[in-house]
């Protein structure tokens, strides 16, 4: 049998990580042993409150990092931030994403920059940021790209341009960043519905066409993400769809 990866005395930073998917991603990772990095924007309260649990499961087991990854600038230091209080850096997970409806017509130069930033910029420099110490650590990059990178949703032109964009990213940084430095994805379905754009028409409409007529959990991302991180160390370049089959239909 294959044996697994442990992750141990691994260290994993996970951006945007303090509600929803990234917290499920964090929790999974920290479960499996990693000291785990939380990373927020604007969430302090959540990220507080999901650091209390985890330490007292674990003393000193998961740390908090502040900022806008958008000021691309400061990402360098970011980085040597988690490795100067973690001691190092194994684990990237690309996971912080803006997701909001732009109508062709009304878009903005603000929206473009901000949703091609957060979900295809960022990513570039944060694994250009971290190769240098992944690669010492024969570490991993997890980008969470989005099913819609393929098949685009109505009214979200420029959010799904920017996964499409993810998607290439992914496979182009694991030709650039083999042999020591593994990078895959995940495209995530219908998981957790958004906090805003979304109405209950258009939910069902999306479900309708998913072969398992229904949505996952958070858990179901989690798990592929620890299986891309623990158990795949012949797998790079790729990105699984946890996405309850939609990616069959049109």
């Amino acid at each position: 049998m294959m044996e697994k990866l442990s992750l141990e005395g691994k260290v994993a930073l996970v951006t945007g990580s303090a509600r929803r998917i990234g917290a499920a991603i964090i929790r999974r990772l920290h479960a499996e042993g990693a000291v785990v990095v939380v990373h927020y924007r604007n969430s302090a309260d959540d990220a507080l409150q999901l650091q209390a649990e985890l330490n007292q499961r674990r003393a000193e087991s998961c740390l908090l990092v502040q900022g806008d990854l958008l000021d691309i600038d400061k990402l360098p230091q970011l980085i040597a931030h988690v490795i100067e209080h973690a001691g190092r850096l194994d684990i990237l997970v690309n996971n912080a994403s803006g997701f909001y409806p732009t109508s062709l017509g009304e878009v903005t130069e603000r929206q473009w920059d901000e949703l091609v930033g957060s979900n295809m910029k960022v990513p570039f420099f944060m694994a250009q940021a971290a190769m240098s110490e992944l690669k010492k650590n024969k570490g991993c990059i997890i980008n969470m790209v989005d099913v819609h990178g393929l098949r685009p949703l109505p009214d979200y032109p420029v959010y799904s341009s920017a996964k499409a964009g993810l998607f290439m990213l992914t496979k182009a940084l694991a030709k650039e960043l083999g042999p020591e430095i593994r990078v895959n994805g995940v495209a995530p379905g219908a998981i957790l519905w958004p906090e805003q754009g979304m109405d209950e028409s258009q939910q069902v409409a999306l479900l309708g066409k998913t072969a398992l007529k229904r949505s996952g959990d958070p858990a179901d991302i989690a798990g592929a993400v620890l299986f891309l991180v623990r158990d795949a160390n012949y797998i790079t370049g790729q990105i699984i769809p946890v996405d309850g089959g939609r990616s069959l239909n049109q």
